[in-house]
């Protein structure tokens, strides 16, 4: 390099250094610098004294001939200096001692200061080998210069695509590392073990056609170390001999002179550049070789096969960048997505797509269908749908034109038995994918008439189970059905017919669930004329208010006869009184009269017009009168247990009229203890009641008083007390001085007869007819001692007793024993 600057004439003037071993016979035997350019600082030198020297590999002959020489590894590097700068060097052997003492070696390097580069930009690797490199220091001791830097060839196509394809097995390996490291200097070093540096500078050569361009100018490193743990570059080259590195995690080491690296690598990126550079075709990195969706684009559309997660990677760049791609290069990509046979279950050798490409081949054909003519964009519509189909991936909706005639043929006659296997897995929801592959189905012309009783009944029970699920506490929800549904019950008559048939049989079952599942839900119920009178009445509005108009409205909705079909008696019945809700006794009695038995019995409503008398409130009049249409129209049919509750319901009924008869304590308790099944606690209080004001309401023979006495049941001696005690029987104790007189000779009557009933019967003579009679004024209670002597013997002279101030106390135990047993009635 004499006689010429280390650079372009019109670029930057770029200092040289010339470092060397010492010559033979010299005083001092250290490498020392040799030639120097002017614009070296002092501290570069310093520096650069540990980066420029040359170590033989330890297996080197100790007296190489010049053949042998050649062989020696060759110190190309590239290395950063303390202020920014960079130094490019090379050094080579250029003898050894005859005794194997210290080599003989020549360095030349030139010094980049911060912020410059080359001549013309170009790359520290592509001088390896460059002619312009000086083997000896210039005769006349200075640097020397030159007007142009000659690269050596190494970056040329027809020299690295042989080695990258010779390295196949590792380049992915490789380049993921090369990222990490150039991305981040903590990251480590890669080590590249090589049995010549030429090859590790090929190695460098192809890390730079990968990188950004800026990262490859910025990037470090050496073809040949002895002791890597020395260096100080990002990407080392070493030989075998060299100091071992592989147990240390800092350093990536890549050993090409040992085994082939065995499992796939996880970097898409460093992945996809390796199969470019497999097939060959480095130029595909000229564009921006960082960007892995552009990268992955170009590949394919160079007809490069690439792997499932590069290929999603260059589809959902392609569906963001559509609009700027030109059509013919759009073309071939979308030949490159879909190159291979298109999968189905009888084609073992198509690859399916992963998950992730499934998604982005969708997205990239949903932004490509209708811009592009179908027969651009068919193959990856047919891709697309034979991939959801058969690798259960989202399946995508098609236009009736997004495939061509022949696609639309070879997809129904591949996918035909996917789609009906689809259509009827249980494992999926139905609203979800099963319905996605009929409506792929119909665009095929697939026939699934056959299968679709079955898919309506797994969406009626979807729908119905989702409103379950969505009641936390009773309210009723609006459940909206999935608009995939609404839009397949819209366009598919079969489906829809199917559906409303499911959704009817379901309603008859439970109304009230599906009357919420078609609140706000948006089927078209309008769209069938006839027909589904249980799902028509579920969908009925809630109006009037008045419970029976309503019954009678949603029979009318329901268009059928409750005669000619008593299912529907049932659904309108259960959605007018939906879930505890009893019609009154008056409501069940209409109902019952107007439908008839036969309608309530074919319709299996019986039971719930029992219930409603059964349950009937107190206040309920009509409940009694229910109870005996009930026992007349269900005489054979009733159970034991419901019979005797009824009966007794009916009796609360007759009493004080004139078909009470006669015994009424003793028939109460003998229907509550003798009945098959416990009585409904209502019916029991309602019968309790009514007997305790039958006996305290009007004349009741002594005979009954006795009964009530003697049975101490607590409930209806509670009753009895509860009912002495009302307001309406103070207002006749205050009102009409017989009534007093009356409930003095009851309240009087039978004492010792059971303990209960003297409790109950003092209670009431202290509580309640005490206060009253001395509440009356004088002419009153000679009122009430007159009818006492006109009516119970010996009553008078008890009651003036009883009515002296201070002489409760003294007649309690007087009429506990005084004329008992006269007073206790033959029965």
């Amino acid at each position: 390099m004499a006689g010429r600057e280390f650079g372009h004439r019109e670029g930057p003037v770029l200092a040289q250094l010339h470092y060397a071993s010492a010559p033979s016979g010299s005083e001092d035997p250290g490498p020392r610098f040799t030639a120097v350019g002017a614009e070296v600082p002092p501290g570069v030198l310093r520096e650069a004294e540990r980066l420029l020297g040359y170590e033989p590999p330890p297996d080197s002959p100790q007296q190489a001939d010049a053949e042998q020489l050649k062989r020696f590894p060759t110190v190309f590097g590239f290395s950063e200096l303390a202020d920014g700068g960079r130094l490019l060097s090379r050094s080579v052997c250029t003898g050894t001692d005859w005794a194997g003492g210290p080599v003989s070696f020549h360095t030349h390097a030139v010094l980049l200061p911060a912020g410059t580069r080359l001549p013309d930009g170009v790359l520290p690797i592509s001088t390896w080998e460059s002619p312009r490199w000086a083997e000896s220091t210039p005769p006349d001791g200075g640097p020397g210069s030159v007007d142009r830097v000659e690269p050596s060839g190494l970056l040329r196509k027809e020299a690295l695509v042989p080695f990258a394809v010779s390295r196949a097995e590792r380049l992915a390996a490789f380049f993921a590392d090369l990222r990490a490291v150039a991305a981040d200097p903590g990251a480590g070093q890669i080590v590249v073990v090589e049995h010549d540096s030429a090859d590790v500078a090929r190695w460098i050569a192809l890390a730079c056609t990968v990188l950004p361009r800026e990262q490859a100018h910025r990037l470090t490193f050496t073809t040949y170390t002895r002791d890597p743990r020395q260096a100080r570059q990002q990407l080392v080259g070493a030989l075998p001999s060299s100091e071992p590195v592989a147990d240390d995690e800092r350093y990536r080491v890549h050993n090409c002179t040992g085994r082939q690296p065995s499992g796939p690598v996880a970097d898409t990126w460093a992945e996809v550049c390796a199969r470019v550079w497999r097939a060959g075709r480095p130029d595909l990195f000229h564009n921006d070789p960082e960007d892995l969706g552009l990268l992955a684009v170009s590949a394919l559309v160079a007809g490069i096969d690439l792997r499932t997660d590069a290929r999603a990677a260059a589809a959902s760049w392609a569906a963001e960048q559509v609009d700027a791609l030109p059509d013919d290069r759009l073309t071939a990509l979308v030949a490159g997505l879909c190159g291979g046979p298109v999968p189905h279950l009888g084609s073992p050798s198509a690859t399916l797509p992963g998950a992730a490409e499934q998604v982005a081949l969708a997205a990239l054909l949903a932004r490509l269908d209708g811009r592009v003519t179908a027969a651009v964009s068919a193959p990856l519509a047919a891709r697309v749908l034979a991939s959801a189909v058969v690798a259960h991936g989202p399946v995508p909706v098609l236009r009736a034109g997004s495939l061509t005639a022949r696609a639309h043929d070879d997809l129904a006659r591949d996918l035909a038995p996917s789609l009906r296997a689809g259509i009827a897995d249980t494992a999926e929801p139905a609203a979800g994918r099963p319905l996605a592959l009929l409506r792929a189905a119909d665009l095929l012309d697939v026939d699934c008439q056959d299968q679709l009783p079955e898919l309506a009944e797994r969406l009626a029970r979807e729908l119905v189970g989702a409103s379950a699920a969505s009641l936390p506490g009773g309210e009723s929800p609006v459940v909206g059905c999935p608009p995939a549904l609404l839009d397949a019950v819209h366009t598919h008559p079969g489906l829809r017919v199917a559906l409303f048939g499911s959704l009817d049989t379901l309603a008859s079952a439970d109304p009230a669930a599906v009357a919420r599942v078609l609140k706000g839900s948006g089927l078209p119920l309008s769209l069938q004329q006839s027909g589904f009178p249980h799902l028509r009445m579920c969908a009925a509005p809630a109006e009037p208010d008045d419970r029976l108009d309503r019954f009678h409205g949603l029979l009318r909705t329901a268009g059928v006869s409750p005669h000619a079909d008593p299912t529907v008696l049932r659904t309108a019945l259960r959605l007018t009184w939906p879930g505890a809700e009893l019609p009154t006794g008056q409501e069940a009695s209409l109902l019952l009269k107007e439908l008839g038995s036969d309608s309530h019995r074919a319709a299996g409503t019986r039971e719930l017009l029992i219930e409603a008398a059964l349950s009937a409130h107190p206040d309920d009049r009509a409940a009694p009168a229910l109870a005996t249409d009930l026992l007349r129209c269900f005489t054979t049919e009733l159970r034991p247990g419901r019979r005797t509750a009824l009966q007794l319901l009916e009796f609360t009924g007759v009493l004080g009229t004139a078909n009470e008869g006669e015994e009424w304590v003793a028939r109460v308790l003998s229907l509550k203890s003798t009945a098959a099944e416990p009585i409904p606690e209502t019916v029991v209080e309602r019968a309790f009641d009514a007997l305790a004001w039958r006996l305290l309401e009007g004349p009741a023979p002594a005979n009954e008083l006795y009964a009530l006495a003697r049975s101490a049941e607590p409930r209806l001696l509670a009753a009895y007390e509860r009912a002495g005690r009302s307001d309406r029987v103070g207002e006749r104790l205050r009102a009409e001085p017989a009534y007093v007189a009356a409930r003095f000779c009851d309240w009087s009557a039978f004492p010792g007869t059971a303990p209960a009933w003297d409790e109950t019967r003092t209670a009431l003579l202290a509580k309640v007819l005490r206060p009253a009679v001395r509440a009356l004024p004088a002419e009153a209670q000679g009122e009430v001692e007159a009818a006492l002597d006109r009516t119970a013997r010996g009553k008078l002279d008890a009651f003036r007793t009883w009515n002296r101030p201070g002489a409760l106390g003294r007649l309690a135990g007087k009429l506990a024993g005084r004329g008992r047993r006269a007073e206790q009635p033959g029965a």
